[in-house]
């Protein structure tokens, strides 16, 4: 059954306004930080293993001209390192560096501790269960952005009939 018009246009701003509260919630935290909230970003997908700059690019939704930006910086600051790929002599691979582990530990420390702070009147139920379904949305809509970009199963049958 389709959701309502009405239902998925709250869904949607409720959807930005978390953004945006996630991000002004970042940037009261980042006196003194020699890496932003964007570069925080690409840190922890680089963090997640090894890989081309253009799909990490691609996972973030970032451009590849603004990645490699991204990632020069962070290459300067000693948070990522990169090297030839072995597969494709021609594009390179990118990982964190040991400097680069241990400064997304510790934002991943200070992020945690400030969420913490910030949510004292929730339950540990109220987390729970905002985290399962936080998980269930981003799913669906990685889902529904992949069988996009790959064509509909339906349309391929029904262009070989």
């Amino acid at each position: 059954m389709p959701v309502p018009p009405t239902s998925a246009a709250n869904l949607v701003y409720q959807i930005f306004d978390l953004q945006r509260a996630v991000r002004c919630a970042a940037a009261l935290n980042l006196p003194g930080e020699d890496t932003g909230v964007a570069l925080q970003g690409v840190l922890r997908f680089v963090g997640e293993r090894e890989s081309r700059a253009t799909h990490l690019a691609e996972r973030l939704g970032v451009s590849a001209p603004v990645l490699s930006r991204h990632i020069a910086e962070l290459e300067e600051q000693g948070y990522v390192v990169r090297r030839p790929d072995p597969e494709d002599g021609r594009a390179q691979l990118v990982a964190l560096s040991p400097l680069g582990a241990e400064k997304l530990r510790a934002i991943e420390v200070h992020r945690t501790a400030t969420l913490q702070g910030l949510l004292l009147d929730w339950s540990e139920e109220d987390i729970e269960q905002t985290a399962v379904t936080l998980k269930k949305l981003a799913e669906s809509l990685r889902t529904s952005v992949r069988a996009k970009a790959a064509g509909s199963t339906t349309m391929t049958t029904a262009a070989q009939e």
